[in-house]
């Protein structure tokens, strides 16, 4: 939102109702399990995850008091603790960003949430912009750039509320065979155009494959949480759904002040599942781009790869092997290359009980468990913990990190042994569940590059606060 972007499809129509015109200060609006604010450091509304920003204007107004007044005795907020509540602050350069949980999570989970927030806004502006905008009119509004993009930060929300890639830090891979996995890569590695830096495939938003430029690689990892941000960015509008996509989008872990630009088209339509993004540094790059993706659909027809992909499935705790096992997640250190990789992790399904809030219930169990595991006072190895509805049990060597569930009154000494037998069929089943050595490709620069001031991405955008965004 606020950014243009190449389109070869309708924009979707204006959506209904929304959390957005909630009426603010009822009992229904105080409920929520989390609100989020995004405010200016001048007390200016950016974003509100519930309540129209002007309805709540002067709530951010006291958050930027409390901001200031803890600052002009040299010192931060971080956070307000009650009975019921945690209100967690974080500012980042000219934004001040707040978060009220009543969910009992710690309060560095709700912290790095917060910084989730601040990186897909970046991701939309670059850090650059965002601070050149404020040096020139310290109570500019946002919001004038970040129209439509509320759906955008309410979709990251929702994710980090249900996906775990966002406690990991890691990605999840579709299962498949290494043999298809590294047809598809190859196919990828043939359609190449320069500048080019990144081809992803996705498939139900999980990763394929990702084939990563060589000098580019060498320099620096892509992130696991960029490309999480990159993938909420598409499937919060269906805009994506409908064509092909050419749009600017910064990495802000990969480097915060500068744009790729994207080319993003889905390979079966109407299902829209099977998602191509191919990442660059050439802002000029389209017609180049949708000739790499051309090319690899005239691969994947070959060899019917599609239909493939439609086969492959993620399996449930009970395909396993394993009694009494419910979910589990496992995240591996021990990859080749590591410096290079993506962090992965693998997950079975959640199916009966865990749907609707019980699902929500083991999450936030997971994260309790997470926050005790990744602790400093002092952090746990093993953590075997009994509830009445089911037993945990998590464990973290230099190898690998596990979290399992398993159905109540499992002894500790059963969960070790279910435990050993769990990491045995993931030993055997490692090359179909995750992605082992990534492909890589080597492109020559080409000598018209948008004007990109930096090798790993540039931008001709500027950002006029009186005007918006401009494209030279």
């Amino acid at each position: 939102g606020g950014l243009p972007s190449h389109s070869h499809s309708p924009s979707p129509p204006p959506s209904p109702f929304c959390n957005h015109e909630e009426e603010v200060m009822t009992d229904s609006w105080r409920g929520h399990r989390k609100h989020v604010f995004v405010l200016s450091e001048a007390g200016k509304p950016i974003y509100s995850r519930y309540g129209n920003e002007e309805a709540l204007s002067t709530t951010m107004g006291v958050m930027t008091a409390l901001v200031s007044f803890v600052q002009s005795g040299d010192d931060t907020i971080r956070s307000i603790h009650s009975d019921d509540h945690t209100v967690v602050f974080m500012q980042q350069g000219p934004l001040v960003l707040v978060l009220v949980s009543n969910n009992k999570q710690c309060e560095h989970q709700l912290h790095t949430e917060l910084l989730y927030v601040h990186y897909q806004i970046v991701s939309m502006l670059t850090q650059a912009s965002i601070n050149r905008i404020f040096e020139q009119k310290q109570n500019y509004d946002l919001r004038r750039l970040l129209t439509g993009s509320e759906r955008t930060l309410d979709g990251l929300l929702d994710l980090i509320d249900h996906d775990p890639s966002f406690l990991l830090s890691a990605v999840q891979c579709v299962p498949l065979s290494s043999s298809l996995r590294d047809s598809i890569s190859q196919a990828m590695q043939r359609a190449t155009t320069p500048n080019l830096v990144f081809s992803i495939l996705i498939a139900n938003n999980q990763l394929l494959t990702i084939v990563q430029e060589r000098m580019v690689l060498e320099d620096a990892r892509l992130k696991p949480i960029d490309l999480l941000l990159v993938l909420n960015f598409i499937t919060s509008s269906s805009a994506f759904h409908g064509g092909e996509i050419w749009t600017p989008i910064c990495l802000p872990l990969f480097n915060a002040d500068c744009y790729f630009y994207a080319y993003v088209a889905f390979l079966d339509p109407p299902a829209c599942t099977v998602c191509l993004l191919l990442i660059t540094t050439d802002r000029n790059a389209f017609f180049a781009a949708a000739e790499c993706k051309r090319k690899i659909e005239e691969s994947f027809r070959a060899q019917n790869v599609l239909a493939d992909i439609a086969r492959a499935e993620s399996y449930h705790a009970s395909q396993v092997g394993v009694p009494d096992l419910r979910h589990f997640m496992y995240m591996p250190f021990n990859i080749p290359d590591k410096h290079h990789q993506l962090p992965q992790f693998t997950s079975s399904l959640m199916a009966e009980p865990y749907v609707g809030r019980e699902r929500t219930r083991l999450l936030d169990l997971y994260r309790n468990v997470h926050s005790r595991i990744h602790s400093t006072t002092p952090p746990l190895k093993i953590i075997y913990r009994v509830s009445k509805k089911e037993v945990l049990f998590a464990w973290t060597t230099e190898k690998f990190e596990l979290y399992t569930c398993f159905c109540p009154f499992v002894t500790k000494a059963s969960a070790i042994n279910h435990v050993t037998k769990l990491l045995r069929w993931i030993k055997k089943a490692e090359d179909r569940l995750f992605i082992r050595s990534p492909p890589k490709y080597s492109t020559v620069p080409s000598t018209r590059t948008g004007g990109s001031s930096d090798r790993h991405g540039g931008s001709n955008r500027q950002e006029n606060p009186d005007g918006g965004l401009s494209l030279l």
